[in-house]
């Protein structure tokens, strides 16, 4: 089964896939008016049978869980949330460890979280 996990952020979606059982982080995308159909376009590319949505505790968890109820209106696939604590620290942990240019950081970041996110969720 391919999955896709979101790392839901204001400005920036992380975003990492699993096909065949192989974790990988892909590019992130903005959060703007073409998320929806930019999702979408990576359903259809990578074959996603299911998505995981990291959700966090707090006030963010309200505009994520408003960002889920949009995302089960516009994919046919099952969208489950998924605990997100500290996977943004444990991706700078991955980040670093693989001597990666501190340049790249932002670009990355988000898009490793969710390969923890799903990591964690295969895992489970």
């Amino acid at each position: 089964m391919n999955y896709l996990a979101i790392d839901y952020g204001s400005k920036n979606i992380g975003l990492a896939v699993a096909v065949e059982g192989i974790i990988e982080p892909i590019r992130s995308i903005k959060n703007n008016n073409n998320l929806f159909e930019n999702i979408k376009k990576i359903i259809i590319d990578y074959q996603i049978e299911k998505i995981f949505v990291g959700i966090s505790e707090g006030e963010f968890a309200l505009q994520t869980k408003k960002f889920v109820g949009k995302l089960t209106n516009v994919v046919t696939l099952s969208v489950e949330t998924t605990e997100e604590a500290v996977s943004t620290i444990e991706a700078e942990n991955i980040f670093f460890a693989n001597h990666k240019k501190k340049k790249n950081f932002k670009k990355n970041i988000d898009s490793i979280s969710a390969a923890v996110i799903l990591r964690r969720v295969i895992n489970s």
